[in-house]
């Protein structure tokens, strides 16, 4: 990679990955893209364009002019968003993937956009999920991801396009809002555990689903596109992970730093039902054998760091409330 566009810069992964390769590449080799434009690093920090990704010449002319080599296409509505305007989320979803891949196949580019956990379904094999298995999800983004997957592979086996991806599971930031998503609540339940010291989940109890600490997303997605194309046999939607837990592990962990937070339930049914559709935990073998996958967080360093950022972040380092102590650095 030595030019690279990158649509979605805004949202949860791009806000974070478009300052990691800006570090790794030079900030003028980064055009990062959105829809709006805000006053985010993500904006001020290098090149940026505004690019509605279903405005297939928009994207096109961006990365021509750009002289981009590589495609990162983040852009896409997220699981729980999905459910509410099906419609609208396959239009977004499908219509922005086949520009951004026509664009690729057009300047001869690179190409990588992130599947999900959420492309399996009930009749999936729940525990270690293998890399190959059956896929029918039950929800319109899970439908949109399956499609996506394929696609990337049609575009790679008729007209040689350099497609890659990974299927993440939930994924865990303190820089971004949560976006949407069903696995959400890991994220949410970390700012409330600092701010009230409680927390309300719309996940039940024993309700496991596949996680992954941002740091270990962002180095994966390079890690891939970096990786030798000769040795990739499957190519597009790699299982990744790096730990499954249920909301009360997740409570555990935050109870080592703050002995006194609590958890209670108040499930979301909506996001209840696509959680259940999901692994409980899955087999990242192939992404192991094929370009050195490897997750350095798991549940209790990612709650440490969690914690510590979001404490700074929020200016909860000393203002904290009296009723509920915190302990460790």
């Amino acid at each position: 990679m030595k030019k690279i566009l990158v649509t979605g810069s805004l949202g949860q992964i791009g806000s974070e990955l478009v300052m990691m390769l800006r570090d790794l590449y030079g900030a003028s080799n980064v055009v990062a893209s959105d829809i709006r434009e805000t006053d985010s690093e993500v904006v001020k920090s290098g090149p940026f364009e505004i690019i509605n990704v279903t405005d297939a010449k928009r994207l096109y002319d961006v990365a021509k002019e750009n002289e981009v080599d590589t495609i990162i296409h983040l852009a896409a509505l997220l699981s729980a968003t999905a459910e509410k305007n099906p419609a609208f989320a396959w239009n977004l979803n499908m219509g922005g993937l086949v520009n951004a891949l026509e664009a690729a196949r057009e300047l001869n580019c690179k190409f990588f956009t992130p599947s999900s956990i959420g492309a399996f379904g009930p009749s999936t094999p729940k525990d270690n999920t293998p890399q190959d298995t059956i896929q029918r999800p039950t929800t319109m983004y899970g439908v949109n991801k399956v499609a996506g997957e394929l696609l990337c592979d049609y575009y790679y086996q008729k007209f040689g396009v350099d497609t890659r991806g990974v299927r993440f599971p939930g994924l865990i930031s303190y820089v971004a809002p949560p976006g949407g998503g069903t696995t959400d609540y890991a994220v949410e339940i970390y700012y409330e555990a600092i701010q009230k010291g409680a927390y309300t989940s719309y996940i039940a109890q024993d309700t496991y689903m596949d996680m992954m600490y941002m740091p270990d997303a962002l180095q994966a997605i390079v890690t891939l596109m970096e990786a030798d194309a000769s040795k990739l046999k499957h190519r597009n939607a790699f299982n990744i992970t790096a730990m499954s837990f249920e909301p009360e592990q997740i409570a555990a962990s935050i109870r080592k730093y703050i002995p006194n937070f609590s958890i209670v339930y108040d499930v979301d049914p909506v996001r209840q039902q696509i959680a259940n559709s999901w692994p409980n935990f899955i087999d990242a073998s192939a992404a192991k054998e094929e370009w050195g996958f490897k997750a350095e967080y798991d549940l209790d360093k990612m709650t440490e760091d969690m914690l510590a950022k979001l404490r700074v972040k929020l200016g909860a380092c000393v203002a904290l409330e009296s009723n509920y102590a915190i302990v460790g650095s």
